[in-house]
């Protein structure tokens, strides 16, 4: 590809990964179906990385929105134990799994495969908004929330199950708050980016992908700033949607959307 095309696809998946990061609609599905709509493949093999480093401007994006929580957090070692001990299942299915997901949802069956997940999401997520509303009393989050939120985003390693989504419904299904769910999840969201960042990067200097040329390396600049901006905005977004526990229309978008791009996957 040219550097302007690079350019254009980089900041455009840049976007929809800071839209979709905090959004409850998989970040990771929508970058599975931009890179087979738009073709995209960055140069020397190092898509893979590519993503890696959009990740890491959606975490730039929660270091600013959540600093007065992180502040917070070493004055509660408890905390800071429980988001440790909520990341080990995402580490461990990803350092397990992590080939075999890429090949599923990298081949011919894996458009079906995250329109799939889309629809589980938004199943969680109807059932997440009524029990949220029924609930006349909360627990104080405890281990048992953070535990079950540190199970469901190892499942969310899935394309199309979204991490924010899945793990707030965990912690509301286990007795918690919504909105205090909604920001242990974006706290839990720190270490496990982090850490995939970190294996990202070894692997692709280890293989010799990160020699990209000098339209990679300003497509992979444009993709993380785009990231960073409009993850910010989309946390803002979230907080307010999980303060009135209104998830339903994020419900309604995956529907169509998997309905959708299935059927055209089919068709076309």
């Amino acid at each position: 590809m040219g550097f302007w095309e690079t350019l254009f696809k980089s900041i455009v998946l840049g976007t929809v990964q800071g839209l979709t990061e905090f959004l409850p609609v998989s970040s990771s599905g929508h970058l599975v179906l931009l890179e087979h709509a738009l073709g995209y493949s960055v140069e020397g093999g190092g898509t893979t990385l590519f993503n890696v480093m959009l990740h890491l401007g959606t975490l730039l994006a929660v270091l600013i929105a959540f600093r007065k929580d992180i502040r917070a957090l070493f004055s509660c070692p408890r905390k800071i134990a429980m988001l440790l001990v909520a990341t080990v299942p995402a580490g461990v299915a990803g350092l397990l799994f992590e080939s075999k997901i890429d090949a599923l949802f990298g081949g011919e069956r894996g458009i079906a495969a995250v329109c799939l997940l889309f629809g589980v999401t938004a199943v969680l997520l109807l059932i997440c908004e009524l029990c949220a509303l029924r609930r006349k009393k909360v627990r104080p989050f405890g281990w048992r929330n953070a535990l079950s939120m540190g199970f469901m985003q190892a499942a969310a390693i899935l394309p199309g199950l979204s991490r924010s989504g899945s793990t707030i419904a965990a912690g509301v299904f286990s007795g918690a708050d919504a909105e205090e769910s909604s920001r242990f999840s974006f706290l839990m969201s720190i270490p496990i980016i982090l850490g995939s960042a970190a294996v990202g990067i070894l692997k692709a200097a280890s293989s010799g992908t990160a020699a990209w040329s000098a339209a990679g390396v300003c497509g992979m600049l444009a993709g993380i700033a785009s990231s960073a901006i409009f993850g910010f905005f989309a946390i803002k977004i979230m907080l307010k949607a999980m303060g009135r526990a209104n998830y339903k229309w994020f419900a309604l978008y995956l529907l169509l959307l998997s309905v959708c791009t299935l059927w055209l996957d089919m068709t076309l």
